[in-house]
């Protein structure tokens, strides 16, 4: 293990070896263990996290909630001290971070998990690490723009010379929950939004954040208004002030130390859905199956995914797959795992307005039945889409008030918009 701590001793040493023997090989099998497991009445939980577990272990019946939420508050508090979440950055911080777990547990008991809090009580400064950066790199072009690893810094860089310029960094993203049936029409939609911030600027300033004007809160508030973003319900962080939201749309606040979320909201209402997904289903002969699915990119023309992965289970009694795409289409991969019995096909890059087609041939060793249908599918989708949000929520600015010192320049900031798939299925 990189970094341990038993704060009881109620616990024998050899609980690590114990954990990772079963991790892999839960219950003897080749299997990866659940999340919460009990050997020889110790608890084990563990969250994996950039290829690090972290894993909590007790004797006694503590919530299991509780402690994922506690090992996840732990993973972000260490990425707001080290900057960089990798294991040699964790190696390169042992007594810092030791440090902060003896200051968010006493004697196995949670004192608190706010990195603006602790940082009252941590001393030891962070050894920055770097990522690995590319032999080749891009020339800069826009200076309105900023690489996505501005962010890896220690937030005890806005107190200390090292630290650069003021920024501060905003980010609109959205998780997308959808569900299509056989014919591709639309049967579930939900988007599960988060505004989250992480602030340089030093002398902690007031902040200001306006969005839409026509925004409106609850199900069937807009009554189908144009231009109006509808949102289902919503949460604030506890810093925030509410006394001009009602009014214009501002939220009011004053930044603490590390990365925190603003702003949690919902929609279940009717949006623009980025993807399509169309699967056809032909049974050629009693041994042959074809299955072609067709996705569709309805976003706009200057838009992209990247990273789509469309997944799909085949019959257990399937004995060979054959993948086809395009003629002439680069930038796709398909693969067939014989023992999962599932297909995998690859997109680098989907343009907006696109379409692209996998055909994929099925062989069995036994004749089909009627239910056969039921063993193939349902197509799942997974991507990325930066500089896009389907809500339309939009930030209109971010306003830094001067502090009792004055503001001395002018801080930089970045507002970044990403849609990520959370659940996107299509059954068959």
């Amino acid at each position: 293990s990189i970094l341990h701590r038993d704060y009881r001793g109620e616990l024998d040493r050899s609980t690590c070896e114990v954990f990772f023997k079963n991790v892999k090989f839960y219950q003897g099998k080749h299997q990866e263990a659940p999340p919460i497991f009990n050997i020889d009445g110790v608890n084990y939980m563990y969250m994996k996290k950039n290829g690090i577990f972290f894993v909590l272990t007790t004797i006694k019946n503590i919530s299991p909630s509780l402690a994922m939420e506690f090992l996840l508050r732990i993973t972000k508090v260490f990425k707001d001290y080290c900057g960089i979440f990798s294991e040699e950055s964790i190696r390169s911080n042992f007594l810092l971070l030791y440090e902060l777990l003896d200051e968010i547990i006493d004697n196995g008991f949670i004192q608190g998990t706010s990195s603006d809090t602790l940082k009252s009580y941590i001393f030891n400064e962070p050894v920055v690490v770097e990522k690995k950066k590319m032999k080749f790199q891009l020339p800069k072009f826009n200076p309105k723009t900023t690489s996505s690893d501005a962010t890896n810094k220690p937030i005890s860089f806005k107190h200390s010379k090292q630290g650069g310029r003021d920024e501060i960094f905003v980010d609109i993203f959205e998780r997308i929950s959808i569900t299509f049936n056989s014919k591709g029409n639309l049967l579930h939609s939900a988007i599960d939004g988060t505004i989250q911030m992480k602030s340089y600027l030093s002398g902690n300033p007031d902040l200001k954040l306006a969005l839409n004007e026509e925004l409106t809160i609850g199900k069937g508030s807009s009554r189908g208004s144009f231009g109006v973003v509808e949102i289902d319900d919503c949460n604030f962080h506890e810093c925030v002030r509410l006394d001009d939201f009602e009014s214009q749309r501002i939220i009011s606040f004053t930044p603490p130390d590390g990365e925190f979320v603003v702003m949690n909201y919902r929609i279940t209402g009717d949006f623009r859905v980025p993807f399509r997904i169309f699967p056809f289903f032909e049974l050629s002969s009693p041994y042959k199956i074809e299955l072609i699915v067709k996705i569709r990119a309805d976003i706009p023309e200057n838009n992209s995914g990247t990273n789509i992965v469309v997944q799909f289970p085949v019959p257990k009694t399937t004995s060979s797959v054959s993948s086809t795409t395009g003629i002439g289409v680069t930038g796709q991969t398909t693969e067939y795992d014989s023992k999962k019995k599932n297909v995998t096909w690859k997109i680098k890059k989907m343009g907006g307005g696109t379409e692209h087609t996998l055909r994929t041939k099925i062989v069995l060793t036994k004749a089909h039945t009627s239910n056969v249908r039921k063993e193939i599918g349902p197509v799942s989708l997974q991507f990325e889409i930066p500089l896009f949000n389907p809500s339309a929520l939009q930030v209109r600015y971010l306003r830094i008030m001067p502090n009792s010192t004055g503001q001395a320049n002018n801080p930089y900031r970045w507002v970044r918009y990403v849609t990520k798939s959370q659940s996107y299925v299509c059954r068959l």
